[in-house]
């Protein structure tokens, strides 16, 4: 794993994420450019969010089954025509097929990743994992603001004009320098769907960080979901390009997730998850500020989304690095049932955040943070040993190791492991 290529993995992480969340900004400028009323040009963004969660449990345990490298590029000239097909819907119903179609081929960020850790030794896979995680989530905030600046200034295609040329280009470019890996599994399609369920049920270590993950990313949903709400409401009366800005100060928190990979690596998976989650529920305070609305409450609310955006990022950054561990040769397995849950709590954290919002205003949105963050903080001190330390390996608590004989690495003596990098990665970039 050369920095080259790990910056172009990055890079294609970013431009692949930011297909899903680049439509919430252009939503009222398809709306007048369809004719089209408020509620039915968010159709468009259900869509691609829809087709986004169906990808992920459709098609990357795939990454355990096929080639990366044409797997990836595939995806990567699908995702590209999507976005050319949106780019020219003459109406809703041709607009909210592409985005289906979008949504469910834009999934090559979660097959990268289980790709990518096992491109590199053990004590790497958390900085690779933050590094690449970091690509997501400034495509995630950026092209927000690059959506919106581009359909202001050329009208509501030209943004999928731009993401279909950038997927594209970058297809290009992965077709000629991602390595030729084998395959890890020989199962079957419907084995494969199957086995993400069953490591979900055989596996607590998946199940604690898929609990983690998904209490935690549903406040950070809330909390976004809403935020709109917020700036554009009577406490501060700003315009939506308010919103793009706030998500172009939060890009930086991006730098983060590398740092939050080597903190991992050192320290282990539970302390970096518990130093995150005492920062969300922290940012829950600080966000409650913020409903006061003036310059008091504006700078809350900066702080607060940068540290509840620190918090979830590095977090998610400590339970990928645990359960790429656990079954190396079922990454992109384990991958699915973790990103799906993730969604699945980031789904239910909107409707709450919508409904708190409805009912008692901001204040009620930080109370829903508070207490999705607070569940998952019981969990994890509910997990920890009576007698424990904590561990210089990438588990976190050594009393909470998979059954391995005595002084045995449970990384080391996994499935699959042993196997020297020439076994898992034939060739170098072509």
């Amino acid at each position: 794993m050369s920095r080259r290529l790990l910056l172009l993995l990055t890079l294609t992480c970013g431009v692949a994420v930011g297909n899903v969340y680049f439509p919430q900004t252009i939503s009222p400028l398809v709306a007048a450019g369809l004719h089209l009323n408020a509620d039915s040009a968010a159709v468009v963004v259900t869509a691609v969010q829809f087709g986004y969660a169906a990808g992920i449990f459709l098609l990357v345990p795939l990454g355990d089954r096929l080639p990366h490298r044409p797997l990836i590029v595939t995806l990567l000239g699908l995702t590209g025509l999507g976005l050319l097909a949106a780019s020219v819907a003459p109406a809703l119903a041709p607009l909210v097929g592409a985005s289906v179609l979008v949504g469910i081929t834009t999934v090559v960020a979660p097959i990268i990743g289980p790709m990518a850790a096992g491109l590199v030794a053990d004590d790497r896979r958390g900085v690779v994992s933050g590094t690449l995680l970091s690509g997501s989530i400034g495509g995630m905030l950026l092209s927000r603001t690059a959506a919106g600046t581009i359909g202001d200034w050329f009208g509501w295609r030209a943004p999928y004009l731009a993401a279909a040329t950038c997927v594209l280009l970058i297809a290009v470019v992965m077709a000629r320098v991602l390595p030729t890996t084998r395959p890890p599994s020989g199962q079957r399609y419907p084995a494969l769907l199957a086995e993400s369920l069953r490591l979900l049920r055989t596996e607590p270590d998946l199940r604690q960080s898929c609990i983690y993950q998904a209490t935690i990313f549903a406040g950070f949903s809330a909390v976004w979901t809403t935020v709109a709400l917020l700036l554009t409401g009577p406490t501060y009366g700003l315009g939506a390009p308010a919103v793009g800005m706030l998500a172009l100060v939060n890009a930086a928190t991006m730098l983060c997730t590398p740092v939050a990979g080597r903190q991992v690596d050192r320290r282990g998976s539970d302390l970096v998850n518990l130093v995150c989650t005492v920062g969300v529920i922290a940012s829950a305070a600080v966000l409650a500020i913020a409903g006061l609305g003036g310059t008091v409450g504006l700078a809350a609310l900066v702080l607060g989304t940068l540290l509840l955006d620190v918090g979830m990022q590095s977090g998610m950054v400590a339970n990928q690095v645990r359960i790429y561990a656990l079954r190396p040769e079922a990454r992109s397995r384990l991958n699915t049932a973790y990103m799906t849950c993730a969604y699945l709590g980031g789904s239910l954290g909107s409707w709450l955040g919508a409904r708190a919002y409805a009912h008692y205003e901001w204040l009620g949105v930080c109370v829903v943070l508070a207490l999705l963050a607070a569940v998952a903080l019981a969990r994890q001190v509910a997990s920890i040993p009576p007698a424990r330390h904590w561990g210089d390996h990438d588990m976190g608590w050594t009393g909470r190791r998979r059954a391995t004989p005595p002084f045995a690495d449970p990384v080391e003596s996994a499935p699959g492991r042993g196997q020297s990098l020439p076994d898992r990665v034939q060739g170098g970039a072509s």
